[in-house]
Order: C-alpha cells, then structure tokens, then sequence
C-alpha cells in the first residue's frame, strides 16, 4: 500500500512539474490489483472476508458445522476455479509484455490471479482450521 501511494505521489509531482512519468499510470493499477488480491487473502486468514461471521457465530452444533462445510466447499471451488482461470490467463499471455514498460512480461504481473487464488484456498483453510479448534475447545471446557 505503501509503494503504491509513494507511487501516485510521485506522478502527480512529476506530472506537475511537466515531466510525466509514461510508466506510472501502468504500474499503479498492477499495484492497486496486487494490493486487492493479497488483501483479500489476508482478509481471509482473519476470517474478515465473505463470511457472514455474524451468523456463523449464533450457529451451534451440527447447524454451523453443516452452515461451515457449505460455505468453505463454494469459496474453495470458486477459488479454485479463478486460479484454473487465472493459469489459462498465463498460458495467453506467454511472450507479451507491459506496454509502458517493454521489458516487463505480462505474465509476471497477472500472476497475482492464480496465486492470489490459491493463498486465498490455503487461507480458508487455516482460518477455519482454527475455528474449529477453538469452538471444539470451547466445548470441553464446558
């Protein structure tokens, strides 16, 4: 986030000073796309991202399990699905690169779509992992 607003920063200073920067408009979107996917994957392992966490915490019993195993089973195949997509994107893109910056490949800087999938998966995991932990924990407590 840092980089990108450093970024944004300096072009509007150097568009300003009447010397643009041909290259910052291109790479600050790429930011901005790369700080959306590894945010969201960071907003999962959180359990901060697209899951209801209001609901699943009134769940109890077999109901949140149940409640739980749909949800992770749509998000992983949704994911799941972007990453085979975001692969296909690769494969396309083979031999292209940045139009502002000639010596960039296109594939480096779409990578962050299957990637950014499969941390995504990984994440849910975890995160759920861990829910399941403390809510078993809960239970022999009592």
């Amino acid at each position: 986030m840092s980089s990108l607003a450093l970024l944004v920063v300096a072009g509007v200073v150097f568009r300003k000073a009447g010397a643009a920067l041909v290259w910052y408009d291109e790479v600050a979107s790429i930011l901005l796309v790369w700080l959306t996917y590894y945010g969201a994957c960071l907003a999962a392992l959180d359990r901060a991202h697209i899951g209801f966490p209001k609901l699943v915490g009134k769940l109890k019993g077999t109901s949140l399990l149940a409640v739980l195993i749909i949800r992770e089973t749509v998000v992983i195949a949704f994911f799941g699905l972007v990453a085979w997509a975001g692969w296909r994107v690769l494969l396309i893109l083979d031999g292209t690169y940045l139009v502002s910056l000639g010596w960039v490949p296109a594939q480096v800087t779409q990578s962050v779509i299957p990637i950014g999938a499969i941390l995504f998966i990984l994440s849910e995991v975890c995160a759920t992992a861990v829910l399941f932990r403390s809510r078993s924990s809960e239970r022999s407590d009592r």
